[in-house]
């Protein structure tokens, strides 16, 4: 790819981009340059293509920017990987971050490539890589317990650990559960939907209920913790806002040898009563100095759901703060 930069006066921009794979614009473009599109929706600029060449015109800023994500989008096709629409919205997050992610390592799942969508998200994925204990902090579709699924998925896959523990506070951090119909597995499956969600999504169904039915993947409630030594697998601990500090001090004592744990959870969306102190809450303020232990933040940029739901996020956040304010 070769390009050339113009500019005209300090508020607007025009940088043209030529490439040398005509073969890769049609998927770069997207179906009647669909991609293009999003990318100046994105941005805040205007896009024109001729052929293999583009001209985005806007801000300096934002011309930058786009041009920092085609160029990524198009180092991606050339190293053979697709595009779907969530690597356009990535692409110019990070961009607009200062960072590139056209080097992301990604985990390997039997069903998909899992890839960091904001530098957030990358962050977390290293912390989950380096660390045998990391807290994930962050809001409702910042990719919290996704990605600590996929890395489970990944190293049960490789051999790396054994076994994979995900287990949630089922309805209220007491887990009163008798006032529901059916078996304890039908009281409790409801709860857990999340985690077998995105378990379905890195694996097939029928490898997950093989791997269920020997227990190389267990799911359970957090009540069915205690007592438990956890060696050699990968524990999840989700909604982790819901414990107690009882709970979380029990649940984080189960690493065992060989093991490594992820606790996830949204400090603002806590269903304990009220006054009632969260184990989350506690357990950032108590392990915050433990050598080992790696506490990543992510917020409303963090989150890849629909982009009405980072804005909900955005408003809310306000609000706490003028509140606390």
């Amino acid at each position: 790819m070769s390009e050339s930069t113009a500019s005209a006066g300090r508020s607007a921009d025009l940088r043209r981009m030529k490439f040398d794979d005509n073969a890769l614009l049609a998927v770069l473009y997207g179906n009647h340059d669909r991609n293009l599109v999003r990318i100046e929706q994105l941005a805040n600029v205007q896009i024109s293509a001729r052929g293999n060449q583009l001209a985005i015109s806007g801000s300096a800023d934002d011309t930058g920017v786009a041009h920092k994500a085609i160029t990524g989008l198009y180092e991606r096709l050339k190293r053979g990987l697709s595009i779907e629409p969530a690597d356009i919205d990535a692409a110019v997050r990070f961009a607009r971050s200062g960072g590139d992610g056209s080097d992301e390592e990604g985990i390997r799942t039997r069903r998909r490539a899992v890839q960091a969508r904001s530098p957030g998200q990358r962050s977390y994925l290293a912390a989950l890589r380096e660390r045998d204990m990391v807290f994930a902090l962050g809001p409702a579709g910042s990719g919290k317990t996704y990605l600590a699924v996929a890395m489970g998925v990944s190293l049960l896959l490789a051999g790396k650990v054994e076994r994979i523990v995900l287990s949630r506070p089922a309805v209220e951090a007491g887990e009163r559960l008798g006032f529901l119909p059916g078996d304890m597995r039908e009281k409790i499956d409801p709860y857990l939907r999340p985690l077998y969600d995105a378990l379905h999504d890195m694996l097939p169904a029928e490898q997950i209920a093989n791997r269920l039915e020997s227990g190389e993947i267990e799911i359970a409630p957090l009540a069915f913790m205690r007592g438990r030594t956890l060696s050699h697998c990968y524990v999840i601990l989700d909604e982790a806002q819901n414990t107690t500090p009882m709970q979380m001090r029990m649940f984080v004592t189960r690493l065992g040898e060989g093991s490594r744990m992820v606790v996830t959870g949204d400090p603002s969306q806590t269903d304990l009563p009220g006054g009632q102190r969260s184990g989350l809450a506690d357990a950032v303020e108590t392990l915050d100095n433990v050598e080992g232990v790696r506490f990543v933040r992510l917020g409303a940029q963090d989150v890849v759901r629909h982009d009405l739901v980072t804005r909900i996020v955005e408003a809310y956040d306000a609000r706490d703060r003028q509140r606390k304010g």
